[in-house]
């Protein structure tokens, strides 16, 4: 049996080769081009990132299993996998500790103005004639109202960490839903109440810029939005403007909609200092990493035996 992995070095660690694989490949990258022949004679494709679609899957009369190396599918044509026949299967739920402790540091971060004073105490403190600097104001955490948008294991385990800081707590509906479900407060009452919202739902057709120009311009002055889901939830051009404008107080971003980004994306100038960008690595704590190798080993375990798990095609 063959197995390829077509990103490998998306992982700081890569998996272990099973030892009833006899013929393992391992490819730190692989372009789109490269695809086909890269997979060729494969039985088992491993991806990150790398997009299996309808034209590159017709071309792989071997393939019979695909190994989604994280949480999201969105890079798989689900379609298409089941015409052919091909069981997909994700690791679902390998981030949630590390994720969810990233979206915390970064209320931290951003609510206590702890950027602009590390950056800045090496020259002002020495030069001030008191013991201490003031310069960006400081907010606290208790008592601040936190919008989540996406209420899976993450945006729960969220959830959970922001009551015992202290902060409220507010899930939002779906954006242009009539009803209300218990627990939950419409997506435009959730922009207008919170001090930080934090975005941890699926990318979808329906979700692509759910945050644009409209919906900053719904928030608080002061509000913070977090983002560790996908990048094409926020128009980024709209989110740059705003932020350039003071329509809200900052923003902090582990994931862009184009990755790695162009030096051309918006969100990159340096005019934009309440902005924090962190390059898609809130999930790589190391029980985050060892978390997900495990799962990727229980996914070709489970179909080596017949039995596929956490599939999702």
């Amino acid at each position: 049996m063959k197995i390829v992995t077509l990103d490998g070095e998306t992982l700081p660690i890569p998996p272990t080769p099973p030892e009833w694989c006899s013929d393992w490949q391992f490819r730190a990258n692989t372009a789109a081009e490269s695809i086909v022949a890269a997979l060729a004679g494969a039985t088992i494709a491993i991806t990150n990132k790398v997009s299996l679609q309808a034209e590159t899957l017709a071309q792989l009369p071997d393939l019979r299993y695909i190994c989604v190396a994280a949480t999201g599918y969105d890079c798989i044509d689900l379609n298409a996998c089941r015409e052919r026949g091909i069981v997909v299967s994700n690791v679902p739920g390998y981030s949630t500790r590390s994720v969810s402790e990233g979206v915390i540091a970064f209320i931290f971060a951003l609510r206590r103005q702890l950027v602009d004073y590390v950056n800045s105490t090496h020259q002002a403190w020495p030069n001030s004639p008191h013991f201490c600097v003031h310069r960006q104001p400081i907010l606290d955490i208790a008592g601040a109202t936190l919008g989540i948008v996406g209420k899976g294991d993450i945006g729960k385990a969220v959830g959970r960490m922001a009551t015992a800081l202290g902060m409220n707590v507010l899930y939002a509906e779906r954006k242009g839903s009539e009803t209300i479900r218990e627990g939950y407060v419409s997506f435009e009452e959730m922009l207008a109440s919170s001090d930080v919202i934090t975005l941890h739902c699926p990318l979808s057709d329906h979700t692509r810029h759910l945050i644009d120009r409209e919906s900053l311009s719904k928030m608080k002055p002061q509000a913070l939005l977090i983002n560790t889901a996908r990048g094409g939830l926020i128009n980024e051009a709209d989110l740059a403007a705003a932020l350039r404008d003071a329509t809200i107080g900052g923003a902090a971003l582990d994931v862009l909609s184009s990755e790695p980004p162009g030096r051309d994306n918006p969100l990159l100038q340096a005019e934009l200092p309440t902005l924090l960008l962190t390059p898609h690595i809130a999930w790589a704590s190391q029980s985050g990493v060892h978390n997900l190798l495990q799962g990727i080993a229980a996914n070709l375990a489970g179909f080596q035996q017949g039995e596929p798990v956490n599939v999702v095609s």
